[in-house]
Order: C-alpha cells, then sequence, then structure tokens
C-alpha cells in the first residue's frame, strides 16, 4: 500500500508536490530553528553579545562546509533513489542507500579531525578578530564533536523525503528542534555555559534526530530498507552518488567561501559591527528562504519519479508549478521586508547601533529577491532529471563567478565600502538566475516529451 501511495506518476502532480512540499517546507523552518534560536539568545547575553552572536557568525561558513558534505552524498543519493524506483529496480536503490550511509559516517570523521586541527588558523582566516575568536572557538568545538550526528541526520533524512515520507521526515527535523529549543536556555543561561551551551545543545539534539532516522530506515515502515549488506562500498554507485550530489555540495560550499569573503571584507571596511549585521542577514536568509527550498525539495522526488517513469509531460507541469510557487512567495517577502526592516533586526538584537546599521545593509542585500527562485528552480531541475554539470557549473557560476569577484572588488569602488558587500548578492540572483533559468528551458525543458525518448 505504501509503494501504490507514493507512486508519483499518478495523482495531480501539483497534489504530489504540495503533499511532500507542506512537510518538507515545516521541516526547513524548525530546522533553521537550530542555529536560530542559537543566535536569537545568544544576541541576548548581556553586554558582550553583539561580540558573542558575531563569533558564533564567523563559524557559519565550518557549519555550511559540514552541511555540504552531508548534501554532497543525501542529495546525490536521494535523486538516484527516486530514478531508480520509478524504473522498479528497488535493491539497486537500496544499495545506494546503503553506500550513502557508509559515506557519511567516513566523511564525517574524517571532517571532524581535520577542522579541530586547523580550526585556530581556519576561524582567524575567516574574519575573527582577538575580540570574537573566543567565542567562535568555543562554539565551534563542541559542535564538531557531534558533526557525525550532523551528517547522518541531514544526509539521510533525504532518503526519508525522496520516498515521500515527508511527515516522517519533518519529525526527523522536530524532534531534534525541539529539543534544541528547550536546551538552549537550560544551558545557556541556568548553567551559564554561554556559547559553549548553544553548541552542546545543538549537538545533543543532532544526536537524537540521527538515531530517530536510522530507526525508521531500518523498520518495517520504510518502502527501502537499510541493510548492513549494501554498506560495503561500490565505486560505481560510490561517483554516481559524488557526481550527482557535487551540484549541492557546490552550492554549500560556494556560499561558504562567499561568506568568509563578506566576513573579511567586513571585517576591513567595517570591523566586528559589521560582520554581526551580516549575521543577523544571513540569518533572516535562512528564514525567508526556507519554503523555496522546501518546494524545490519537495518538487525533487516528483520530477525524478516521473522522469525515471519516462512521463515527461507530468516533470514539465512539476517545473512549471515548483517555478510559479518559489516567485510569488519571495516577490511577497520582498514586500514585507521593505515594510518591516526594523522587526527582522529586532529578533536578533536591540542596540540602536546595529539597527542603525542594519536597516539599509538589508534593504540593499535582499534587493530583488524574487530572482532567487529561478536558481534554485532551475537548479532542482538539473538535480532531479541527473544533469549534474549543469548543476554544478550554475552553482559555481553564479557564487565563484558573480558573487565573489563583486564581494572583493565593489567596496574599492565609487566609495561604496561595506555598501559594496550587500550590494553583490542581488546582482548575483539577477545574472545567476536568469542564466539558469534560461538555459534549463533550453536545453532540458522543452525536450521533455511522452514519445518514450529520453530526453
Amino acid at each position: 500500500m505504501e509503494k501504490e501511495k507514493n507512486d508519483f506518476t499518478k495523482g495531480s502532480v501539483t497534489k504530489n508536490i504540495i503533499n511532500l512540499a507542506v512537510p518538507m517546507t515545516l521541516a526547513q523552518l524548525i530546522n533553521v530553528l537550530y542555529s536560530i534560536v542559537d543566535r536569537i539568545y545568544i544576541g541576548r547575553m548581556g553586554q558582550d553579545a553583539a561580540l558573542a552572536l558575531g563569533g558564533v557568525g564567523i563559524t557559519f561558513p565550518i557549519i555550511t562546509i559540514i552541511m555540504a558534505f552531508a548534501n554532497l552524498i543525501g542529495m546525490g543519493g536521494a535523486p538516484l533513489c527516486s530514478i531508480e524506483r520509478g524504473k522498479g529496480n528497488q535493491k539497486k536503490a537500496e544499495e545506494i542507500m546503503g553506500n550513502s550511509f557508509f559515506l557519511l559516517i567516513l566523511l564525517g570523521l574524517l571532517l571532524t579531525a581535520v577542522i579541530l586541527i586547523f580550526k585556530k588558523p581556519i576561524i582567524y582566516a575567516f574574519g575573527a578578530s582577538e575580540a570574537t575568536f573566543p567565542y567562535a572557538d568555543s562554539y565551534i568545538t563542541i559542535y564538531l564533536l557531534g558533526s557525525v550526528f550532523v551528517m547522518i541526520g541531514l544526509g539521510m533524512n533525504s532518503f526519508i523525503n525522496s520516498q515521500g515520507f515527508a511527515r516522517t521526515g519533518m519529525l526527523t527535523v522536530l524532534i531534534g528542534a525541539v529539543l534544541n529549543i528547550i536546551l538552549d536556555p537550560v544551558f545557556i543561561f541556568i548553567l551559564q555555559l554561554g556559547v559553549r551551551g548553544a553548541a552542546l545543545a545543538t549537538v545533543i539534539s543532532q544526536f537524537v534526530s540521527s538515531v530517530w532516522v536510522l530507526l525508521f530506515l531500518a523498520g518495517r515502515k520504510t518502502i527501502l530498507k537499510l541493510k548492513k549488506e549494501n554498506f560495503r562500498l561500490k565505486f560505481r554507485l560510490v561517483r554516481q552518488i559524488v557526481t550527482l550530489g557535487l551540484s549541492g555540495f557546490t552550492m554549500s560550499v560556494t556560499n561558504s567561501i562567499v561568506q568568509i569573503a563578506c566576513n573579511a571584507t567586513l571585517q576591513v571596511y567595517g570591523g566586528d559591527l559589521y560582520v554581526t549585521v551580516m549575521t543577523i542577514l544571513n540569518s533572516i536568509r535562512e528564514v525567508i528562504t526556507m519554503p523555496v527550498t522546501g518546494i524545490t525539495n519537495g518538487a525533487q522526488p516528483v520530477l525524478g519519479y516521473n522522469y525515471g517513469a519516462e512521463q515527461y509531460e507530468r516533470v514539465k507541469a512539476a517545473i512549471r508549478f515548483m517555478t510559479l510557487a518559489c516567485i510569488g512567495y519571495t516577490f511577497i517577502v520582498w514586500g514585507i521586508l521593505l515594510l518591516a526592516p526594523h522587526f527582522f533586526i529586532h529578533i536578533f538584537n536591540s542596540s540602536p547601533e546595529i539597527i542603525a546599521k542594519g536597516v539599509p545593509a538589508l534593504k540593499l542585500y535582499f534587493f530583488g529577491i524574487f530572482m532567487m527562485s529561478l536558481q534554485f528552480s532551475g537548479q532542482s531541475t538539473y538535480i532531479a532529471l541527473n544533469r549534474s554539470r549543469q548543476a554544478i557549473f550554475f552553482s559555481i557560476f553564479r557564487k565563484v563567478v558573480i558573487v565573489l569577484p563583486l564581494t572583493v572588488c565593489l567596496p574599492m569602488l565609487f566609495g561604496l565600502g561595506v555598501n559594496g558587500v550587500f550590494i553583490a548578492e542581488p546582482v548575483s540572483n539577477f545574472i545567476g538566475g536568469t542564466a539558469c533559468y534560461v538555459t534549463m528551458l533550453l536545453t532540458v525543458y522543452r525536450k521533455l516529451k511522452d514519445s518514450g525518448e529520453q530526453a
């Protein structure tokens, strides 16, 4: 019954996507709470709150890199599973999932060791000052001890969602987030552990989430079962997983590189205050882009399954709905941000100085954010249809070719200073988003036909 229920070649394409997207969006919202709640509490720690918030913000690129490796495997293996399920190859789908799990553990252990060894020069290179280093060091040291749990929880949850169990995937995140919200004030304020308490709460929460994921994938309700015999790595499968996952990995790593460049450039032109402002803007962006991620992630299993079943008109319908839903949502959010910028800054810190600098920065940074939807929609289509080269190219094009040079160069031009850093993001959304989506329409969308011929 579950297999029939999760057959995406049947029923309304829009309904299939919504059924997955709604719980995935809620899961994204809850997932964002992991880090957002930490920052809200840290931003209210007292006299040194701004420095603590800036210090934790400096660790974002490290955390993003860890998540990038989780996405490398999760976003590489899960779409392949959807395609193989659409073809009826359940055994191969389970082999892909087993290989992915083992890869996540290996990469998690390796990352933990490497980053712990080189953490001091890394933190300073990422924009820390003498004042913010102690906070960044305390937070990331404890966080790294739980990075394997982060890898398993994030990476393997993709395999729950790809089978159509979006509500179970949402529960994965909900369990950890609720626990994190409860533990944060206990560790930060009652036990007076500060930023170390925030990191400890996150690690414990991620551990519980990872246990939940493994219990489900090894249990009776799942379609694809996690089996020990599939943990033996097969080079052919590993190559397929990594190749397709490189798109999500590249997006995350390039985001990390841009965050590093932003922090380092802002440290030069504006100091710790502007690093804190960027931390707040990144936090706001995580929240408002969450529904876009939920919609595109919800569309991917539907796209991949129907592509594997050669139902190409349904693939095209899914692309259209995903695009329109994302553009409509982000256009509304842009209006809200312009109308109430003070409200969003106040959530994290009420310092008059931060609000004075943060409001104009927010208006610049989020200008025309609806154009970002084109990048997300085009990128998700490439990933779902196993077109890794295009997905990787446009990940690099937007962040490395456009954002990174602009972040470094614009502050030196026309007296822009710190404003140049914030302007780089909307410019990349307009150029990168348009290039990605138009290319997808010309090379993928118009070639999809229900003639039985592969596009």
